[in-house]
């Protein structure tokens, strides 16, 4: 990734309010797990929820369609919260066909609106990509309710994080990517965009300058789908970095623990990492 690029986020000036804290007894949901992921009082602390421009534009369906990098693209996106909601727009605004896919879809239509959604097993029948944006202590579980056979050949990329009760990590050896890739071998799996809020998933430009997202997997041809799919967001391919395989997806996922610690630092969930090279290698 080029150490002056700045395509990848566009330079801006803030003032940030310090965190206020939670009232006693007070949980928060983590800002990129799925909705009933709990945190223990005093977790995350947040601010006001100021939206900016960029961010009402994802929330919508209106807007310039950019022109998919991987044309004809049926995506299924397995989960209806926050990030399942946030990625199908962004996906739909490229020009992709997205649908989403629930385990109780009559109960999920008053959260997902005019959103295209069925049940898992449909979601996934003609998708040949699968994003797991369910729970992290449910994904394998879930996946397993579609079948093995269903996924076979398929691009799963995932996005979860598990958690238990308590804020620990639910996979603290074995990553969650690796389980479903170890469960599933006969399914392609990449593990990505878990190291950024759901916000900025979809508007890489919404921070002050370029920040890195990391990609891990086996199977090079998955990866190179899902670069196209993230080029299709608004990541640069100069801002995307593969990691390798899927082993790698462990330091994604235990950058979360690092991610609640800069959210609470910051008072914002509003932020990106960014890998600099040095400037000059020894000889």
């Amino acid at each position: 990734m080029r150490a002056s690029s700045g395509r990848c986020g566009r330079r801006r000036r803030t003032r940030r309010r310090p965190p206020s804290s939670p009232p006693a007894g007070a949980s928060r949901t983590f800002p990129y797990a799925k909705e009933g992921t709990r945190f223990p009082p005093g977790a995350l602390r947040r601010t006001e929820d100021r939206r900016s421009t960029a961010d009402r534009s994802a929330e919508g369906r209106g807007g310039t369609a950019r022109r998919p990098t991987v044309r004809g693209m049926k995506i299924a996106i397995l989960g209806t919260g926050t990030v399942g909601r946030h990625l199908a727009r962004g996906w739909l605004r490229a020009g992709h066909d997205v649908v989403l896919g629930s385990r109780r879809p009559r109960e999920a239509r008053s959260r997902t609106g005019d959103l295209p959604l069925t049940d898992l097993a449909a979601a996934v029948a003609d998708a040949p990509v699968v994003v797991n944006a369910t729970p992290g202590t449910a994904s394998v579980e879930l996946l397993a309710s579609v079948g093995a056979d269903a996924l076979a050949g398929k691009v799963l990329l995932d996005v979860a994080v598990g958690f238990t009760a308590d804020g620990s990590l639910s996979h603290p050896g074995e990553s969650l990517g690796e389980e479903i890739q170890r469960t599933f071998p006969a399914t392609r799996v990449v593990k990505t965009l878990c190291t950024v809020d759901r916000k900025l998933m979809i508007a890489p430009d919404s921070v002050q300058g370029p920040s890195t997202l990391f990609l891990s997997g086996e199977d090079a041809e998955a990866k190179r789908t899902v670069s196209g799919l993230l080029r299709d967001l608004g990541w640069p391919a100069d801002c995307l970095l593969d990691l390798g395989g899927i082993a790698t997806a462990r330091g994604q996922e235990h950058y979360s623990l690092l991610f609640i610690g800069i959210a609470q630092a910051l008072g914002s969930y509003g932020f990106g990492i960014r890998v600099v090279e040095e400037t000059a290698r020894p000889a």
